[in-house]
Formats: structure tokens, C-alpha cells, sequence
């Protein structure tokens, strides 16, 4: 994975997806920056940040992707295995459905992915050194260069999904005491069901990620 390290960036996702249609660059390709000032983060909100956090997009094209993995799911599969790259370093970070890095209760960053033409960007945010007032940062100290580095040796072995969902569906309790939007409807997680395929099914209705 080739990796372009910049200071400041309005978006991580608009740089690159700007860089593909303006270069053409050979992909993979991912963008990194040291501060970021507009970025994109759920339901359209903004993911701005302070300077040393993670601000990350990454482009893999589709026949880089495995196999079994439906594009629905891609969030949870790359960050689950952002998370697991933490916690191989000693973090207790986990995964709230669909897209959500969290300690304890509080969130400390989150993925989104966009399907473009025939490739698959994915946005990163993460607060590795500092978190906004109502978030929290990473319980680890950990060099960017070196998180992302080993984050994408895993990115690279593409491993399949069923590896993946299997030990995230262990960890899914973790979920019980939060909710999701729904159509800008709070829904509980209490009584979700995870389903194969990364989906939920929350009172026999089946949701899917959509970012």
C-alpha cells in the first residue's frame, strides 16, 4: 500500500478521491494526514480533528477485496481489522455496529467506505493523542507510521470475511447498551441479532450498514 503523508487536508476523502480522478494513480493508495479540517463522518456529519490524530483514506479496487465479502459490510470487516491491530498493541478498543471505534462508552473514531466505479474508498478517523469534549482518545501510545503500517499488512493478507465475522460476532454483546439511527429513529441494540451476512435483524426487520 502506498501511502501519501500529508500535513493538513481538508478531507481525507475528498484529497483522494480528487488524486484518482485527476492522476489516475495505481491503487491501492492511501492518504494520511498529520491535521485535518473538514472531514466526512457519519449520517453527514463533519469529522474535523486536532493535530496527531489518525485522518486516513484508503482506495482498494474491487479485486482487491475477499472474496465472500459483500460491499454492505465493508466497514465492519476494515474496522474490525483496525481494531484488532490496536489491540494487538494492548487497547481495549471494540466495535459498535456498524462503524464505530469505542472505549468503555465513549467513541473515539469511526469508518466510513464509498463505493466508487470499480474501487472502494474507506475514511478513518481516529483520536490517537487528544478527543474532542464528549469523546475519548486511544488507551495506547502508538507511532501513526507504524499503526499503519502493520494495519495494512492485514489489509493486504485479505482475509476473509467469515475469519472476521466470526471473532466479531463474539465481541457483539458489547453492543447491548447503545443504539443505531434508523431512518433518523434511535434504535436500540438491546435485542439485536447479528446476522451472517454483518446485517441486523432488531424485531424481524433486517438493517443493513450503509456507510
Amino acid at each position: 500500500m502506498k501511502i501519501l503523508y500529508l500535513d493538513e487536508v481538508d478531507s481525507t476523502q475528498k484529497y483522494l478521491k480528487k488524486l484518482i480522478q485527476n492522476s489516475t494513480p495505481d491503487l491501492p493508495i492511501a492518504v494520511s494526514s498529520e491535521s485535518q479540517t473538514n472531514g466526512i463522518g457519519s449520517r453527514n456529519n463533519s469529522w474535523s480533528g486536532i493535530s496527531g490524530n489518525l485522518f486516513l483514506s484508503f482506495a482498494l479496487p474491487f479485486k482487491e477485496l475477499p472474496n465472500d465479502l459483500k460491499l454492505e459490510s465493508a466497514s465492519i470487516y476494515f474496522a474490525y481489522l483496525l481494531k484488532e491491530t490496536l489491540a494487538e498493541s494492548g487497547s481495549k478498543v471494540f466495535i459498535k455496529w456498524p462503524n464505530d471505534f469505542y472505549l468503555n462508552e465513549k467513541k473515539i473514531g469511526g469508518m466510513i467506505t464509498t463505493i466508487v466505479e470499480d474501487y472502494l474508498i474507506c475514511g478513518v478517523g481516529l483520536n490517537l493523542v487528544a478527543a474532542p469534549q464528549g469523546f475519548e482518545k486511544i488507551d495506547i501510545k502508538i507511532e501513526k507510521k507504524v499503526l499503519l503500517e502493520n494495519y495494512f499488512k492485514k489489509v493486504e493478507k485479505k482475509v476473509l470475511w467469515k475469519k472476521v465475522f466470526s471473532k466479531y460476532r463474539l465481541e457483539f454483546h458489547k453492543n447491548n447498551k447503545f443504539f443505531v439511527h434508523v431512518n433518523e429513529k434511535k434504535v436500540s441494540l438491546s435485542n439485536a441479532i447479528l446476522e451472517a451476512d454483518g446485517s441486523l435483524n432488531i424485531d424481524g426487520e433486517r438493517i443493513y450498514s450503509l456507510r
